[in-house]
Parts: structure tokens; C-alpha cells; sequence
């Protein structure tokens, strides 16, 4: 699986939880993650969906975990911290110059008002 999934384009939502760990960075864990994309991005997510895409993206290579340690308000559950992999990282370089190779030369997307 891991081959193919860095062959591949990121979804939009994988996409956007790839950046959000980047981002977040010794932080990423689910609620940041979440709240991450809702803050910058304007889109609401729910935890489930969240976590979905991340274990989808643990499979292939292009993040990895670690438990945390247990904390009292979790009720000593320990929290599950995602990093971006170095796959993951030339995957989300794919997925920008996909984008940006899309983007270029449409004039409704060169800041005039439709």
C-alpha cells in the first residue's frame, strides 16, 4: 500500500489533514488537527473523519504516530501524535504542483471578480 499511496494525489482532505500536522507540528493530534482545519480553512470536520484519514495515511507510509503519555483529563488515555514522513512530505509537493500546474493561465482565478 505504501508505494501506491505515494504514487498518488492527495485528496483534498488528505491534503488539508497533511498540512494541518505540518503545521500544528509537535502538537498534531486529533482535536489540534481538527481545529486546525476548521481555523484556516473554514471547514468543519468531525474527529471521526479526521482519524479515518490519518490511519488511511499511516497505511501508506506518508505519516507516522506515537502514543504520549497519559494524562489525568483524558482519564489516562495517552494522546496518538502524528508526524509527517519524508513520503509524505514529496506527496503534498505532488499534490502543490499538481494545483499550482491547474491554477495557472485560467483568468477567472487571477483576482478579477466574477
Amino acid at each position: 500500500m505504501c508505494d501506491e499511496m505515494s504514487r498518488r494525489f492527495l485528496t483534498d482532505f488528505e491534503l488539508m489533514v497533511m498540512l494541518a500536522v505540518l503545521r500544528v507540528r509537535d502538537d498534531a493530534y486529533g482535536v489540534p488537527i481538527a481545529r486546525e482545519i476548521e481555523t484556516i480553512a473554514g471547514r468543519t470536520v468531525t474527529l471521526g473523519a479526521v482519524y479515518l484519514v490519518l490511519d488511511r495515511l499511516e497505511e501508506g507510509g506518508l505519516v507516522s504516530s506515537a502514543l504520549g503519555e497519559a494524562t489525568p483529563e483524558r482519564g489516562g488515555r495517552a494522546k496518538r501524535f502524528f508526524h509527517v514522513t519524508a513520503a509524505g512530505v514529496r506527496s503534498v509537493r505532488k499534490t502543490q504542483r499538481a494545483f499550482i500546474a491547474l491554477w495557472k493561465g485560467i483568468p477567472e482565478l487571477k483576482g478579477a471578480r466574477v
